[in-house]
């Protein structure tokens, strides 16, 4: 049982890769162009305020690119980033907890993406379609069959 678990990783992680970055992108195009619900209730954030609008366009990119899977540890690490600050700076200082302070989103967003940074895109994206590529076809057998130690 755990032979098939472990050989199904790759395409759980990238499955729960796809997940995440869809929902972030929604995210951000929701307060950038009013779709879904829009921003707050209705609305879109006024283009160039700090930190709204800044945000909305990291998880937009961030959430595309994660979603797709290219360049998926770069793109993680600034959104990991941005959702902390997002935590810490809006939503912390109303409670300490994220129950309390509405900023379970937040936290669950910072959590997912720091997780890609450390695991890479696993299956179905494009970094390793073009790692593949880069190498000549001939990846490490080794790095194929090894799972993500969790």
């Amino acid at each position: 049982m755990t032979g098939r678990l472990n050989s199904a990783q790759p395409y759980a992680l990238g499955l729960f890769r796809i997940v995440i970055g869809l929902l972030f992108a929604c995210h951000g195009a929701a307060s950038l162009f009013g779709v879904l619900g829009g921003a707050a209730g209705g609305g879109t954030i006024d283009a160039g305020t700090w930190p709204g609008w800044y945000a909305a366009v990291i998880q937009l990119v961030g959430g595309i690119l994660v979603l797709l899977g290219l360049g998926t540890r770069a793109a993680a690490f600034i959104s990991s980033g941005s959702m902390a600050y997002a935590y810490f700076k809006v939503h912390q200082p109303e409670a300490l907890w994220p129950m309390e302070n509405g900023g379970e989103a937040a936290a669950i967003f910072c959590w997912a993406m720091l997780l890609f940074v450390f695991t890479g895109s696993g299956a179905l994206g494009l970094d390793r379609l073009f790692a593949s590529r880069e190498s000549g076809g001939k990846e490490d057998a080794d790095a194929k069959r090894t799972p993500v130690a969790a």
